[in-house]
């Protein structure tokens, strides 16, 4: 999983990945490749 600061400027990103909002983190998820797997945010959280 590549772990990245802007999401929208990937070069990865095909028409079918889906971006995600879980936990206060941005992923994209891609259908026709599912390695394809990227997140963005969540650094500075702190666990409950």
């Amino acid at each position: 999983m590549k772990v990245v600061s802007s999401i929208g400027n990937l070069k990865h990103r095909s028409k079918d990945c889906q971006i995600v909002r879980r936990r206060g983190r941005l992923y994209v998820i891609s259908k026709s490749d599912p390695r394809l797997k990227v997140r963005q945010g969540g650094a500075k959280m702190k666990r409950k």
